[in-house]
């Protein structure tokens, strides 16, 4: 999960400065890179006849293309598609290659709490340290420092060591680089694109991650099957990474919103955990999203589901909420249209725990798949709004913190879920570890956001507007 006039202004607390815009003015890279210190705005002059008619309303269905116009995000989209699809081969080579060497699972097991430990620290400083330094060369360190890690788990393989402990070692190491390249992504994007470009934006970031998560499964079972799979695999993914290097060694120059704010530290952690406490926008668009992964995420029951009820057939529950995020992507050109984004968000969560509920209940394979697609589609409209919503309504000054605990709540959420799942599951029964949990999930969602004014009235419109001044 990813996931009237507005009030978040006046519920912002008096010692922390009103929220700034999310303007762009180290965007331009290259000439040819549009000025976005005062943003472009989505209509000008007199109605475009091609936004009129059938082919008018084919162009605000499909992705916004528009923030492929700028040279540094169009590089770092093409170097995040292309690294993703190795991120995912090495996700399957390292626990199929950990299975080979231990044939047992609770190592495999290791490899995921072996990793979650760096993605809660690092995630976390990492956001601290964006907030402090240059983040490109903080962007350019983590890449590195992934792409070495993976040149790495090649060399073991090639080298043949097989040694599962160095190869958990290896995946803490990444572990911690994925988590600081995360934070200072999601900081930068705002920076790259205009402020009206950043829904579209972040929608085709979800759509290219969701293409890979499907690409790179399938890649990854045709390298391993072959003699030396495991170094295919590595390799591929070394070579894949080199777009995402290019792209963040060219990307501008990007210098602190505060120079010299201080030397990054658990007290910078602190500051922005208490701008994120103190603001229900922000607060609820993270509550929302741990409710949606650790109550509606139904992963972990895929193999008791497939074995009891549909007699095989994991494979298409586990592609089928990828896939509905993919083809929700390719048409997601309305979502930055949409102003009441707290209203939209609650939505998007909403229909993701009642699909999932309903695919908890149904006996036929397709029909569970039909609904996790569904779920799936859902799942990348809340995502995008979640990250909108923090990039635009979190002064850049504190962005790469509250960046950091976004990939914190991202990546942990989902394992809380499995172990919720997996527990519910073994005390009562599939249904209820399924589909119970799901609705509790629409109940709680749909409750707390009708409860929390400010969120439910959140307007995108308002909260953005170059025009305004947040100094």
């Amino acid at each position: 999960m990813s996931h009237t006039p507005s009030t978040a202004a006046s519920e912002t607390p008096e010692s922390e400065p009103e929220p700034e815009p999310a303007s762009a003015p180290n965007a331009t890279d290259t000439p040819d890179t549009p000025d976005t210190k005062t943003g472009t705005p989505d209509i000008t002059g007199p109605p475009d006849p091609a936004r009129t008619g059938l082919r008018g309303l084919l162009r605000r269905a499909v992705a916004d293309t528009r923030p492929l116009s700028v040279p540094a995000f169009r590089r770092t989209f093409l170097g995040q598609g292309a690294a993703l699809v190795g991120v995912m081969l090495t996700s399957v080579a390292v626990p199929v290659q950990l299975y080979a060497l231990t044939r047992s699972s609770l190592v495999v097991g290791l490899s995921g709490l072996v990793g979650l430990l760096p993605i809660v620290v690092f995630g976390l400083y990492g956001g601290a340290v964006a907030d402090a330094v240059d983040r490109r060369r903080l962007y350019v360190g983590s890449c590195f420092l992934t792409w070495a890690v993976t040149l790495a788990l090649l060399l073991q393989s090639l080298l043949g060591l097989r040694s599962p402990a160095l190869i958990l070692a290896l995946v803490a190491v990444q572990s911690g680089g994925f988590a600081v390249s995360s934070s200072v992504r999601g900081a930068i994007v705002p920076l790259l694109v205009p402020a009206g470009q950043i829904p579209g934006a972040n929608a085709l970031l979800y759509t290219v991650g969701n293409l890979g998560q499907v690409l790179g499964p399938l890649l990854a079972g045709l390298l391993i099957a072959l003699p030396g799979g495991f170094s295919l695999a590595y390799g591929a993914d070394a070579v894949l990474f080199t777009a995402a290097l290019y792209a963040a060694l060219r990307l501008p120059p990007l210098p602190p919103a505060e120079p010299g704010a201080g030397r990054p530290g658990l007290r910078s952690v602190l500051d922005g955990l208490r701008f994120l406490g103190g603001n229900p926008v922000l607060l609820m668009s993270f509550a929302v999203d741990i409710a949606a992964m650790v109550l509606a995420m139904p992963q972990a029951l895929f193999p008791q589901a497939a074995a009891e009820r549909f007699h095989g057939g994991v494979g298409p529950l586990y592609a089928a909420i990828a896939l509905g995020s993919l083809a929700a992507g390719l048409f997601s050109g309305w979502i930055g249209r949409v102003r009441r984004q707290g209203v939209a968000l609650t939505c998007a969560v909403v229909v993701w725990a009642a699909a999932v509920a309903a695919a908890g209940f149904a006996h036929s394979l397709w029909a569970a798949v039909a609904l996790l697609v569904l779920a799936g589609a859902a799942d990348l409209v809340s995502a995008v709004y979640r990250q909108t919503m923090l990039q635009t309504y979190a002064p850049d000054r504190l962005r790469g913190r509250l960046q950091g605990v976004f990939t914190v709540v991202v990546a942990g959420g989902p394992r809380l879920g499995d172990l919720r799942a997996g527990m519910t599951a073994a005390a009562a029964s599939l249904t209820v570890a399924w589909s119970g949990a799901a609705m509790a999930c629409m109940v709680l969602v749909l409750g707390g956001a009708l409860l929390v004014r400010p969120f439910w009235q959140y307007d995108a419109g308002a909260a953005t507007d170059p025009s305004e001044n947040h100094a």
